[in-house]
């Protein structure tokens, strides 16, 4: 079965796990991080891009299974980014922004999902 809207998602997931290993500084400039806290969230970072390649790996496969598995951790991984990273700052504005990002990315990967489900 076709899943395009959970492929699409899987490239951009994919794209973005590229991205955090090559350039992990832009989680720690994203929080405004003070100089202290940025090889710890570099290493954050690193680890969501693994994170990110290997379930998106995932889909690869035309197993039905191995794609809702891979959606389904997906969006349980950005719900727990949102938990980690808004409860590690103190500032209002980066929390908002942590939180729009991160259950944003969490609810298009569920619409994407719950489409392909009705195809």
């Amino acid at each position: 079965m076709d899943r395009p809207l959970s492929r699409l998602m899987t490239l951009a997931t994919s794209v973005y796990g590229v991205y955090a290993l090559a350039r992990p500084g832009h989680l720690a400039r994203a929080l405004d991080a003070a100089p202290g806290e940025r090889r710890s969230l570099d290493r954050l970072a690193r680890t969501y891009g693994v994170r990110d390649l290997a379930t998106s790996s995932l889909l690869l496969s035309s197993d039905p299974g191995l794609a809702r598995a891979a959606m389904a951790l997906r969006i349980a991984g950005d719900v727990g980014d949102c938990l980690v990273l808004s409860t590690s700052t103190s500032d209002p504005a980066v929390r908002r922004k942590v939180v729009a990002v991160t259950l944003g990315w969490a609810a298009l990967n569920a619409v994407a999902w719950a489409a392909d489900e009705r195809r």
